[in-house]
């Protein structure tokens, strides 16, 4: 039997497998990115852009387009600054603003010492005095639905213009929940000033998904590693999660597997292996950014879950929480309003009088536990 030896890989190129790979090759978002570069546009000119809303399920393509059109930018003119935010890093209006002025100043502001106004003082009269325009991504915009951080965020950058006359600005928003009601979330005089227009990205077919995971593995093992039978193993997982990350994920993760055991082509027990790990990505980021005391209540959710068979009433799911975390009602619903835009829970409205609503969990309740740690 052959082994690989400690300096040999399977592996062409590992980082087309990651998730902040943005490839070259961008397919099957033709008409998206068409409908983003128009509303940009007007900003090439020196004109406020058009702000828009890109709409679609997790794995579609709307971080990478984001990217592409800001690589664009950056290869055409120097006029507009592009921000790149990502909230589930940066979910405090402070954080993102830091992004902001970094961008805009191309260092990072000190770390003590300046106040978030004095922050904001100091981009709007850059941006005035150097003719600039601010275009702001803030991709996963629904991690910063909580606490009003998403709107007080976009009020101050779309008026940047009230005390910094001649300042445009303009946001791009993405959210992975299709039911997310930015017109509901945030405030009359926000959504009045943003008009937003909405960008669908539907998923990718069973055709596109294969399509793209052909290309990345080309690109990125060599030869004769993934069989077609282990290839359509991971296309059949990766269609199942609904998510193109979790085929690219289990690519890299199997590949990883059959190098462990110096193996130089991929088995099923490998993707299999793998798909335990790949399938909860969505799950880990998420509790990732949760405070201690949100992770607490996930946890204790995922606990009560396993005693009521998934279902959950939010009466007694209160109650059960209050005992372990002190609470009232709006702080309790306000953590779930989150849960649910960062899809790790389910709400709906119970078929019964009042404002019951019934809870699910996204996830195996023994997981989420895990996730949410002790």
């Amino acid at each position: 039997m052959k082994y690989l030896m400690s300096d040999q890989t399977l592996f062409r190129d590992r980082d087309v497998f990651e998730a902040d790979y943005h490839p070259e090759q961008f397919n099957y978002r033709e008409a998206q990115l068409r409908e983003m570069a128009f509303a940009v546009r007007p900003a090439l000119v020196g004109s406020r852009p058009h702000n828009v809303i890109l709409k679609g399920l997790p794995g579609t393509g709307k971080t990478t387009s984001a990217h592409h059109i800001f690589s664009e930018i950056r290869e055409t003119t120097q006029r507009i600054v592009p921000v790149y935010v990502n909230g589930q890093n940066d979910h405090t209006r402070f954080m993102v603003f830091t992004r902001i002025y970094e961008a805009v100043f191309g260092h990072l502001p000190p770390t003590t010492g300046i106040s978030l106004r004095r922050r904001l003082n100091e981009i709007g009269k850059s941006l005035r005095d150097r003719g600039k325009v601010l275009l702001v991504c803030l991709d996963d915009a629904n991690y910063l639905l909580h606490e009003g951080v998403l709107n007080d965020t976009v009020f101050s950058i779309l008026r940047l213009y009230e005390e910094f006359p001649g300042v445009r600005s303009g946001v791009i928003l993405t959210v992975s929940n299709i039911e997310t009601d930015f017109r509901k979330e945030l405030d009359a005089c926000v959504i009045s000033t943003m008009q937003p227009t909405e960008i669908y990205f539907p998923p990718y077919s069973s055709d596109e998904v294969k399509t793209i995971l052909q290309e990345r593995i080309q690109q990125g093992v060599y030869p004769g590693v993934i069989p077609g039978i282990v290839f359509d193993l991971i296309v059949e997982r990766a269609l199942l999660a609904g998510d193109l990350r979790v085929g690219l994920d289990l690519v890299r993760r199997a590949v990883d597997n059959a190098e462990q055991q110096a193996r130089k082509t991929v088995e099923p027990g490998d993707v299999l292996s793998a798909h335990e790990i790949s399938r909860n990505i969505h799950l880990t980021n998420s509790v990732k950014v949760l405070n201690p005391e949100e992770k607490k209540m996930l946890r204790s959710m995922a606990e009560y879950s396993m005693q009521e068979e998934c279902i959950m009433c939010s009466g007694d799911v209160f109650a059960m929480v209050r005992e372990e975390t002190p609470m009232c009602y709006t702080t309790f619903f306000e953590r779930l309003k989150k849960f649910d835009e960062m899809q790790l829970i389910t709400i709906r409205s119970s078929r019964g009088t009042g404002n019951t609503r019934e809870i699910s969990l996204r996830y195996e309740a023994d997981r989420v536990k895990e996730e949410c740690g002790g």
